[in-house]
């Protein structure tokens, strides 16, 4: 029988996340990690998080740094193997593109520069909050993580993801008058 934090970690891992690798300058050393505990915290001002386990490396060396987040696209799977440390992953040429605050990887989809905003205990991860200073996107398709395993988008869509909802800037069915559904009729 599965351990109570095996299933606790299956449950969580199937929710579907984008993959980033972040990335820190510490003693003139370029260091970096693949993390897909990132999200978008606020607009105004404009701030991300990014949660690193405890024991890591990484963890120490984000304390009060300026960082990166890149966003890796569907062709990057080695780069997150390979920043992830995994023994066996094959040797990856890492190609760099110029950036005054944090290290950039080349050909991410999306690229973010914070400065440190805050840290916040997380238990066994510690929770730090940039905030963006430096951002770019670039055309390209995500990597993505679900159920212990990378993948690709399918393909595009005709509907957004807001698409009939009160969010929907084209006004949507709820515009247009259509009734609200009720839970059962789900």
């Amino acid at each position: 029988m599965a351990s109570p934090e095996r299933v606790l970690r299956d449950c969580l891992g199937r929710f579907g996340t984008g993959v980033t690798v972040v990335t820190t300058r510490h003693g003139g050393t370029v260091h970096g990690a693949t993390v897909n505990a990132f999200t978008s915290v606020s607009l105004d001002p404009p701030l991300v998080m990014v949660s690193l386990d405890r024991r890591s490396r990484m963890c120490g060396l984000l304390a009060d740094a300026t960082f990166g987040v890149n966003i890796l696209g569907a062709e990057q799977r080695d780069l997150a193997l390979c920043f992830a440390g995994l023994a066996g992953t094959r040797p990856v040429d890492v190609a760099w593109e110029p950036a005054a605050l944090a290290p950039r990887l080349a050909g991410c989809p999306a690229y973010l520069a914070c400065t440190p905003w805050a840290a916040y205990d997380g238990g066994d991860h510690v929770l730090y909050v940039g905030e963006v200073r430096e951002f770019d996107v670039e055309p390209g398709e995500p990597l993505l993580f679900h159920g212990g395993r990378f993948h690709e988008l399918v393909g595009p869509s005709r509907r957004t993801a807001w698409s009939g909802s009160l969010d929907d800037p084209t006004g949507g069915a709820w515009a247009a008058g259509a009734p609200l559904l009720s839970p059962s009729a789900h």
